[in-house]
């Protein structure tokens, strides 16, 4: 330790403080030596110094979480029936860092300091900085949540869905619906229903210099409206543990996409049991408090119940959400699979809808879909809206995913 104290610590070396740079400028540690003891903790006081003052409270509210003989982590389990200490520690955390922080936080003590038992109180949700894995929480813990408890979490799964629908609902909408609208040509348009874009490139040649305009000779417009859904969609979701991330997100999709009339879409999801939450897609809470998370896997159980309820194979896109872990007959999947593609179908399967990187998955089974023609990759929530409208293009998905750097399986 005194070494450290008493060298010029290279820049380089700030890269192991890049956490402690995302605290608000008020508690930001003013030099290198005050950066390393709030990495190292308190046993570096002797060769780097204490902290006095806001820094010190902040290091306090670090080492509840990463000091194992804190009095919050002698907490683990959760014990009687109230735990003050975690409930300020849950205010202190917000007050000291941004939310991006706070919630890798909240993260971590799930796993260090086993908060799920301590989370089941509604104290607790009421301080808690609310985000998607705090919602995958909360769902796999609905079956236990005390009943004092359950209106304070659905409150929670509330705000989060609010906040990913506000950022998430315009960007799927108009990806569907300009995806829908351009699916078919009219040279006939009404007013409303012009291609400017597509007019104009077609009467480059009629501009006029002296009135520096264009005669439009020709129009070109978006298809008409169609009296019935155009396309239909049907988000079929694995519930085992692993995919909690992809449920929370498929939910507010398929909630989005239920509301434009163009588009049929329904909801599946299972386990070793299938279960059709179609009717609950008005509500994506209600979706997700219908979900189990967790238990076996069986996708061709799964699958056979969507190429049940296809009405119109050339029409219909089935997005299978899963890591594909097969528990039942994969013999069964692959012969459903090509089927489904052969009937005109377009299948795809994503590994995971989430932003956390590339996902354990069957490689082996991926690999078999894909030959049969279902492209298998990750995507992410924000690339989730161009997805939906390349297939509803009927562009190549494996092709459209290749340009947006999602590696998909061969």
């Amino acid at each position: 330790m005194n070494q450290i104290a008493n060298t010029d610590i290279d820049t380089d070396a700030d890269s192991d403080t890049d956490a402690l740079q995302e605290v608000t400028e008020e508690f930001q540690p003013t030099s290198r030596l005050q950066r390393w003891r709030m990495v190292l903790g308190s046993p570096a006081d002797a060769s780097c110094g204490g902290v006095t003052g806001r820094l010190q409270e902040m290091d306090q509210t670090l080492a509840a979480l990463y000091e194992e003989d804190s009095k919050l982590s002698s907490r683990k389990g959760g014990r009687g029936n109230s735990s003050p200490s975690v409930s300020r520690w849950l205010g202190d955390i917000r007050k000291y860092f941004p939310s991006q922080v706070v919630q890798v936080m909240q993260r971590d003590a799930m796993e260090r300091l086993n908060l799920r038992e301590l989370l089941l109180q509604p104290e607790m949700l009421e301080n808690v900085q609310p985000d998607v894995h705090l919602v995958a929480d909360l769902i796999s813990l609905g079956s236990v949540i005390p009943q004092n408890t359950k209106a304070t979490a659905r409150l929670v799964v509330r705000k989060v869905v609010d906040a990913l629908m506000k950022k998430l609902e315009e960007p799927m909408r108009s990806a569907v619906a300009g995806a829908l609208d351009r699916s078919q040509r009219n040279r006939r348009p009404r007013h409303a229903e012009i291609d400017w874009n597509r007019t104009i490139r077609a009467n480059l040649r009629h501009w006029q210099p002296d009135y520096q305009t264009i005669v439009p000779e020709t129009l070109i417009g978006y298809g008409r409206k169609a009296r019935r859904p155009q396309r239909e969609v049907i988000l079929c979701i694995d519930q085992s543990g692993s995919m909690a991330n992809s449920v929370v997100y498929s939910s507010i999709f398929g909630a989005v996409m239920a509301s434009l009339p163009a588009v049929a879409t329904k909801l599946v999801v299972f386990d070793t049991a299938v279960v059709d939450l179609t009717e609950k897609l008005d509500d994506p809470v209600d979706v997700l408090f219908g979900v189990q998370l967790g238990g076996g896997t069986d996708i061709n159980g799964a699958v056979g119940y969507c190429q049940g309820i296809i009405s119109e194979p050339r029409n219909s896109i089935l997005v299978l959400i899963s890591d594909l872990y097969e528990g039942g007959v994969e013999s069964g999947l692959l012969r459903r699979a090509n089927e489904l593609v052969e009937s005109g179908v377009q299948f795809i399967t994503l590994l995971a809808l989430s932003d956390e990187g590339a996902p354990a998955y069957d490689a082996d089974l991926a690999a078999k879909l894909a030959a049969l023609g279902v492209p298998s990759f990750a995507c992410t929530p924000d690339a989730f809206p161009q997805l939906m409208a390349a297939a509803i293009r009927r562009d190549d998905v494996a092709a459209w995913a290749a340009t947006q750097g999602f590696k998909t399986s061969k």
